[in-house]
């Protein structure tokens, strides 16, 4: 019997088995949890990510297309949830995006409204949009967690708009865990280290981060996604029916160096 035994949830974000969303779904199945699944809209995507569970022993997967910038998507596919199971005690929020060309170092002053409202919409405002939609099948309480950095907070070289967009995505949380902790639904940010993703490559410069961060945090190493799947599945579980709002730092604590 694992922490998460009997309880079902989301995860949302998976695009291959090396992933956060991947170490994340790994943790809470090995903790009893129960994990359905959403793809990009289009053969190839629903394709990459069957490949990815399938990979981490997942056999088949409840999966519903969805475009998280849009309504129309998100509606579908919480309504197929609620049909088809009822409940939910979890939602895991791992998606991001900002247009790679504007994530080079000396280009963010520069950077064009679209790709900033781009940026905005889907790495923080849909995390609200999800709690907006998930909350309601949480009857028995829930938990929900999104995925953060470090240049949330500092100016990251090179991180730019998306910086920007998840110091959005962690405020959010804090008014998610304020309006939704009267229904005993917690909401927290997991802010990871830098992780050899394909997200993460596109940031100029990334080689350079995680050299400096194997030479200056404490832990002497980069963290791995099974760190973060380890981190997550405590967040989920009733083990941390005390923790709501907080951004919890998996990072082998780099942010607490004074560098």
């Amino acid at each position: 019997m694992g922490i998460l035994a009997g309880k079902r949830g989301l995860v949302v974000g998976i695009m291959n088995d090396r992933s956060a969303a991947s170490g994340i779904t790994q943790s809470i199945i090995e903790q009893g949890g129960q994990c359905i699944f959403t793809h990009l809209p289009g053969e190839k995507n629903e394709r990459r990510v069957r490949g990815a569970l399938e990979e981490l022993g997942v056999k088949e997967p409840w999966l519903q297309p969805m475009d998280a910038g849009s309504d129309a998507d998100l509606d579908a596919a919480f309504a197929r949830i609620a049909k088809d199971f009822g409940t939910i005690d979890f939602l895991v929020h791992s998606i991001a995006f900002a247009d790679k060309e504007w994530l080079k170092e000396g280009m963010f002053t520069a950077t064009p409204r679209q790709v900033f409202t781009q940026a905005m919409d889907i790495s923080a405002y849909t995390y609200a949009a999800m709690a907006n939609r998930a909350a309601p099948l949480m009857t028995n309480g829930g938990s929900m967690i999104a995925l953060s950095y470090y240049g949330a907070e500092k100016a990251v070289p090179g991180y730019n708009v998306m910086g920007v967009a998840k110091a959005a995505l962690e405020a959010t949380n804090r008014y998610l865990a304020m309006e939704l902790g009267q229904k005993n639904i917690r909401c927290n940010v997991i802010s990871a280290g830098p992780m050899r993703t394909l997200s993460a490559m596109a940031v100029g410069g990334f080689s350079e981060i995680l050299g400096w961060v194997e030479k200056k945090a404490p832990l002497r190493r980069n963290i791995t996604t099974a760190d973060v799947g380890g981190a997550a599945a405590w967040l989920l579980s009733p083990l941390a029916n005390g923790v709501t709002g907080e951004t919890l730092y998996v990072d082998s604590g780099y942010s607490i160096m004074g560098l």
